[in-house]
C-alpha cells in the first residue's frame, strides 16, 4: 500500500496545507472523502488484513492527537486530516509520520516565534503548558488554548504535510 498511497496523499495534503494557510481551517469535505478512500482502497488492495490496517491508523492518529484537542492545543481538522492520512498508511507508518510532524511543527513554532519577535513569550508559554500538565492533569490551560481570541494559533497543515512525506522516505 505504501507507494499506493504516495500520490492521493500528497495531493490531499497540498490542499489542506493551502486551505491551513490561507484560512486556518481544513475543511471537512476533503478529510471525510479523503478518509473513506484511504479506508476502500486499502480494503480492496490489500483485502481484510488492509481494512485492519487502515482502521488501526485512524484509530491510532485519534487517540495520539486526539487528547490535544480536548486540552485546546490543536483543531480537530488537524486531527481528522491526521486519522485521514492513518487511513492510507496505516499505523506503523503514521507513527513515522508524527514524530516528523512534532519536529516540523517544533521547528515551524520556533522560526514563527523569532521572526514574529516573541521568542520569550513563546518558551514561556510552552514551560508553563509542559510544567503545568501535572496540576491541570488533561485540562486546557486557561489561556494558552485555540479558543482564546489572544493567543497566537500557527496552522499545523505544514507540519503534518512534511511528516507524513518524510515517513514515505523513512520506511524501506
Amino acid at each position: 500500500m505504501h507507494y499506493i498511497a504516495w500520490w492521493p496523499v500528497i495531493f490531499a495534503l497540498t490542499i489542506a496545507t493551502v486551505s491551513d494557510l490561507r484560512s486556518r481551517r481544513i475543511p471537512n469535505c476533503l478529510v471525510f472523502p479523503f478518509l473513506l478512500a484511504g479506508i476502500v482502497v486499502s480494503g480492496i488492495v490489500e483485502g481484510g488484513r488492509g481494512l485492519e490496517h487502515s482502521l488501526e491508523g485512524v484509530g491510532l492518529a485519534a487517540l495520539l492527537l486526539g487528547p490535544l484537542y480536548l486540552m485546546g492545543g490543536m483543531g480537530m481538522g488537524d486531527v481528522k486530516l491526521c486519522a485521514s492520512v492513518g487511513a492510507w498508511i496505516g499505523p506503523h507508518q503514521l507513527i513515522f509520520a508524527l514524530a516528523f510532524m512534532g519536529l516540523a511543527g517544533g521547528v515551524f513554532a520556533f522560526g514563527w516565534a523569532i521572526c514574529g519577535g516573541f521568542l520569550a513569550e513563546a518558551l514561556s508559554g510552552a514551560g508553563d503548558v509542559i510544567f503545568g500538565l501535572p496540576k491541570r492533569r488533561l485540562r486546557p490551560h486557561p489561556t494558552l488554548v485555540l479558543t482564546n481570541p489572544e493567543t497566537r494559533k500557527m496552522p499545523y497543515g505544514p507540519a503534518i504535510a512534511i511528516g507524513t512525506i518524510l515517513s514515505f522516505f523513512s520506511l524501506p
